[in-house]
């Protein structure tokens, strides 16, 4: 088996308030063979939005965007499997939820997407961002650490998965 691969999850705000939703995608998590490394649901505050998605402040959307993610809890995974960034993206569909709802129906965005700012789910689109956005919402996880001690634990199931807390944990 080859080594893991860590990617960044966000379920966005209109889908923490709708339990079922959540419990589906959370689903799709476990049946897509992903270890859940970290989770948390926390309210974005506005500096984290702001820094968070820093990339589009000149967008006509931005401020839509930030607003949107600060009016409410979200929940942020670090996902663990072979190939996680593609296959996490693969599994969210498209950001263009319209486009979306043809192209990838059965998609997360597809299914839980409103709109392209209310599109359900966040991921990673590099290893590079993977880093910096596991640093921005779980400051003290430490990547290099995770993959020197606890990837090969993880990589051969000694682990247990902790239902309330939606975590695998090392045995």
């Amino acid at each position: 088996m080859n080594r893991l691969e860590l990617t960044f999850a966000i379920l966005k705000p209109h889908v923490i308030k709708q339990p079922l939703a959540v419990e589906k995608i959370r689903n799709v998590i476990l049946t897509s063979n992903f270890k859940v490394v970290k989770s948390k649901r926390h309210a974005i505050q506005l500096h984290e939005a702001e820094a968070f998605y820093h990339e589009h402040k000149t967008k006509f959307f931005y401020k839509r965007l930030v607003t949107f993610m600060t009016s409410g809890p979200s929940d942020f995974y670090i996902l663990a499997r072979e190939d996680a960034i593609r296959k996490w993206r693969q599994l969210m569909g498209p950001t263009k939820v319209f486009k979306t709802q043809f192209e990838a129906p059965d998609s997360i965005r597809g299914q839980f997407g409103l709109s392209d700012t209310r599109n359900a789910t966040h991921g990673s689109d590099s290893p590079e961002s993977v880093k910096k956005e596991i640093g921005l919402f779980f400051p003290q996880f430490n990547i290099e650490q995770w993959y020197q001690l606890d990837e090969p634990k993880f990589r051969l199931n000694q682990i247990e998965f902790i239902q309330e807390n939606f975590v695998h944990i090392i045995k």
